[in-house]
């Protein structure tokens, strides 16, 4: 059977997007999780600095970008992995998350399944479905974390692979890291963990489940979330020396390489905190906000235990009828939740990615409706 194409989630919004232009000051776009505030001057200067542009770059990586990257890991996690053997770019990370089951299962290919929360980003599912595998949705408990007592002992024999993701999109839920990895040893499917929002955690010191060990697991990490960076297309993956060789030689065949000047301005960007804690500040405002905001709108809403996302509810209305009235009273655009499931039918997700100037028009609808 030929596969069937399905229409880009997004695309789908574009009805709702007119609806909210027309409001006076414009739409107040909360879909996407597209980070607004400016990265490092620095990292910018470096692009147009590094005169390595005439040059094809190694497909895994400059020396010096996988050392900033493992420096970052020790430095940020207090975890070491091996530069050369544990370690390797990749072009963000959309694109390793959606290639990644092809790619493992040119070297398993018995295995036919790939695990991942009901409730979690599309492009899990996607990859499964790009790579001709099952794709089999782990339900997610009361507390919204994903079950693994639910796995049948069938789809875990044959699952070439699980994602995890922790802090999650949408909800905002921290993981189990531990449980993750030995679950994942006990039954010897690899593990990878998206860690795309690991600077953005509120409860707790930020988690990597490369300090459970290496064995098993695979860590991904990218910059356009924790840098501003989203249109760099700079990111890593670490774990299993095993697997990462496999990947990073499959990845060296497909001529998957981040541009040299990329790699450049990306070293600056790992080997600099500081513009992640003013960052974090930024967005802990904004969610602080937007609670108050979705408050005085009549939902139900709780900061999450990480990311820039908010999580609602509604008893009354689906996340379709949701997003048009949004889009309606207030001119604000949010992600409807069964992008993120087919359980998710009454959530909307809302992303605190414009500034105050912004978002002080929501307020100021809002009090035009009383």
């Amino acid at each position: 059977m030929a596969f069937e194409l399905p229409p880009y989630p997004y695309d789908l919004l574009n009805p709702f997007r007119e609806i909210a232009e027309r409001h006076k000051g414009g739409i107040v776009d909360l879909s996407v999780g597209t980070p607004c505030d400016p990265p490092p001057v620095a990292v910018v200067n470096a692009l147009s600095e590094s005169e390595s542009e005439r040059g094809y770059p190694k497909s895994v990586g400059s020396s010096d970008y996988l050392k900033a990257c493992a420096d970052w890991l020790g430095r940020r996690f207090g975890v070491e992995v091996p530069v050369h053997e544990g370690l390797a770019g990749c072009i963000g990370t959309k694109e390793f998350v959606a290639s990644a089951p092809n790619d493992l299962r040119l070297a398993n290919p018995d295995k036919d399944t790939v695990l991942y929360p009901s409730v979690s980003y599309p492009s899990y599912a996607m990859g499964a479905h790009l790579a001709g595998c099952r794709s089999i949705p782990i339900p997610v408990d009361s507390n919204l974390k994903m079950d693994l007592g639910q796995v049948t002992d069938e789809d875990a024999e044959r699952s070439l692979m699980i994602w995890i993701n922790s802090p999650s999109n949408p909800t905002g839920e921290l993981e189990d890291l531990t449980r993750a990895a030995e679950w994942g040893r006990e039954r010897n499917i690899p593990v990878f963990s998206d860690e795309c929002y690991a600077e953005f955690t509120w409860s707790t010191e930020p988690q990597t489940i490369l300090n459970e060990g290496l064995d098993g697991v695979v860590a991904v990490h990218s910059l356009s979330k924790r840098s501003n960076l989203a249109g760099l297309r700079s990111g890593f993956y670490a774990g299993d020396p095993n697997i990462i060789h496999w990947l990073r030689e499959i990845r060296k065949h497909a001529g998957k390489m981040i541009p040299g000047p990329v790699q450049a301005a990306a070293i600056h960007a790992f080997l600099d905190d500081d513009h992640v804690e003013v960052q974090r500040n930024l967005y802990r405002e904004r969610l602080e906000f937007l609670k108050t905001c979705f408050g005085e709108l009549g939902f139900s809403v709780s900061l999450p235990e990480g990311t820039f996302y908010l999580w609602i509810r509604s008893e009354e209305l689906n996340c379709w009828e949701i997003v048009e009235e949004l889009a309606t009273k207030v001119g604000v655009l949010v992600t409807p939740g069964t992008f993120f499931g087919e359980s998710c039918g009454n959530f909307v997700r809302v992303a605190a990615v414009q500034d105050m100037s912004k978002l002080s028009l929501l307020k100021e609808r809002i009090s035009k409706l009383s």
